[in-house]
């Protein structure tokens, strides 16, 4: 990979809009500022209607001003792990701004509450607003704010533990990333070698990572205590403002998938043998191409995965291809792996200039592209939120935010002779879909293990791993062979950031390509129609509660067996 203008962190940006409350000079990095900013609006009288409006609106102004320092310092921090002025800046902000944040933030809540009781507000605009404080107002402890800050302590050191992970392979040292390249080759032998590499030095760390996760287990199931949960696991579902759909309704995806998803796995999967002429399939047989073909290589150089992309979002929407350009010209991607970089995937927005930020592990390879038109969905999200000036509306729920970025890895694939020619341009089609298929029993996966890794009273690190074995083999980890491989495939959720990042972050996936799929399903009727309802609903940021948000987009907010059937069958029909 040929590296491309990085700027590796946060570039300078203007503010979207003037600040009115918070001082332009006004460092936030400083505890005793950020605390004289909160206590002023705390202590502000309140006399009238506008007044009260006028409050919530300089209260998200500050929020933005901190939510962007916080957000760039992450970004730094991400973009160059091993840099211990940037890791001691983000770690600086996280146990000494936001527990005054989270403490002060909480007799906001209830200033507002009571305020709402008094004075008049737009009850169908702060809808959604009010319900979440309320909420926030019911979970929260003191005793949390600092179990919280250990809790983002360990995360931090997680992201560093893998993001120093590397290793040599074919005489060199290359990160995992690089290394996994190797697994699109069509030299089984190669394959096998790149698998066990990256496996075995994953479980160098495997100690290390089992002790981060053990701490953070203790430390989440305090916090739930606190708050007067049951377990854990009910305290994030609140956390989270799952208000439309709760724990059984999960339950009930995972019974759905076994039921409906796992039959057409199980196809694929003996259609995948067949073609190899093999007796079992093994791990490392999984993403090369089941009939030989060479590794799909849509860019090798940063700026041609940059071009290519841009080229596809002028011919979906023109719109859209601008604000890409936007990205680009004003230094908010960051795209190439590089040693000491984090793993992953992920867009933040900044919320004062209100753009989004591109952070990704790029090597070349056909899921580089795809990881970047999704990042971008989620970009093109916060561009068409920015106006809103109340920014708990300018982050949608999780589980619509993910559909902006599904949707727009399936949209997508109408255009990506950008990359391809008609042939591999198929075959992209065609592995992407069968992605889409595949994506749904790793949520159920993933989903049901952090179900019972809260629920389950006795969850020491060797039932824990024992447990993830059992669960994945019920969703298609049986149908790959991991003989002599047993420990290596208790150990894969280690790879899972989301488990130990935003614990129960998961099941939206699994909801939102549901959803991708029914716009997908749109544009084939009516492309033009189903962009405008797309773009429509991203609009709508986080104003409107979550069913509100599918109708805006005309696709269904249901994750049942009556609208995942009738998903997976079209796209069979598809492929």
């Amino acid at each position: 990979m040929s590296e491309s203008k990085s700027n590796q962190g946060v570039p300078k940006l203007d503010r979207y809009r003037a600040r009115k409350f918070v001082p332009n000079n006004t460092d936030l990095s400083n505890p005793d500022n950020v605390r004289d900013l909160y206590n002023k609006l705390i202590e502000r009288k309140i006399d009238s209607d506008s007044a009260f409006e006028e409050f919530i609106l300089d209260r998200s102004e500050l929020e933005s001003a901190a939510g962007e320092l916080g957000a760039s310092l992450y970004i730094d921090m991400t973009c160059q792990t091993q840099d211990a002025d940037r890791s001691s800046a983000y770690q600086k902000f996280t146990t000494e701004i936001i527990p005054v944040i989270s403490e002060l933030s909480h007799s906001l809540d209830e200033k507002f509450v009571t305020l709402a009781q008094e004075f008049k507000i737009d009850k169908d605009r702060y809808l959604v607003y009010s319900r979440n404080k309320k909420s926030d107002i019911e979970i929260f402890r003191q005793e949390n704010i600092d179990l919280s800050t250990q809790i983002s302590l360990l995360s931090q050191e997680y992201q560093k533990v893998s993001g120093a992970m590397t290793a040599e392979f074919l005489g060199e040292e290359q990160t995992l990333v690089q290394i996994g390249t190797n697994l699109l080759k069509t030299d089984r032998s190669l394959r096998e070698n790149a698998w066990k590499t990256i496996t075995n030095r994953r479980l160098q760390d495997a100690e290390k990572i089992d002790e981060l996760f053990d701490d953070m287990l203790k430390l989440r199931k305090e916090v739930a205590r606190n708050a007067g949960f049951e377990n854990f696991r009910d305290y994030m579902f609140k956390a989270y403002h799952r208000f439309d759909y709760n724990a059984d309704d999960c339950k009930e995806f995972h019974e759905t998938v076994a039921e409906v998803v796992m039959p057409i796995v199980k196809e694929m999967n003996k259609k995948r043998k067949e073609k190899m002429n093999l007796k079992s399939l093994r791990p490392w047989d999984m993403k090369v191409d089941p009939l030989g073909a060479d590794e799909l290589k849509p860019f090798s150089k940063t700026q041609d995965l940059i071009n290519g992309t841009k080229n596809i979002f002028n011919k979906l929407d023109k719109d859209l291809g601008a604000k890409f350009a936007t990205m680009e010209s004003l230094g908010l991607l960051d795209l190439e792996n590089r040693k000491g970089k984090a793993p992953g995937g992920y867009q933040s927005t900044l919320s004062e200039a209100r753009k989004p930020f591109i952070f990704m592990n790029a090597v070349g390879t056909d899921q580089d592209m795809r990881t970047l038109l999704h990042e971008s969905g989620h970009a093109f999200h916060a561009f068409e939120s920015a106006s809103d000036d109340l920014l708990d509306y300018r982050h949608a729920p999780m589980e619509f935010c993910e559909v902006a970025s599904m949707s727009m890895e399936l949209l997508a694939n109408d255009y990506i002779g950008e990359f391809y020619n008609e042939e591999d341009a198929k075959r992209s089609t065609r592995n992407h879909l069968e992605q889409v298929i595949d994506i749904l029993p790793w949520v159920a996966t993933i989903d049901k293990f952090q179900h019972w890794i809260y629920e389950s009273k006795e969850n020491s690190r060797q039932t824990r791993s024992e447990m993830f074995a059992k669960i994945y083999d019920e969703f298609g980890g049986n149908l790959i062979d991991y003989s002599g491989l047993e420990r290596e495939k208790q150990y894969l959720w280690h790879r899972q950031l989301h488990i130990f990042e935003v614990p129960f972050y998961y099941i939206e996936y699994a909801i939102a390509q549901l959803g991708a799929l029914g716009i997908w399903l749109n544009a084939k009727t009516d492309k033009a129609s189903a962009m405008r309802d797309y773009k429509k609903a991203l609009a709508l940021g986080g104003s409107r509660p979550l069913p509100e948000l599918f109708d805006a987009a005309n696709i269904k907010f249901d994750f049942s067996k009556k609208t995942i059937k009738p998903l997976m069958d079209a796209v069979a029909q598809e492929l």
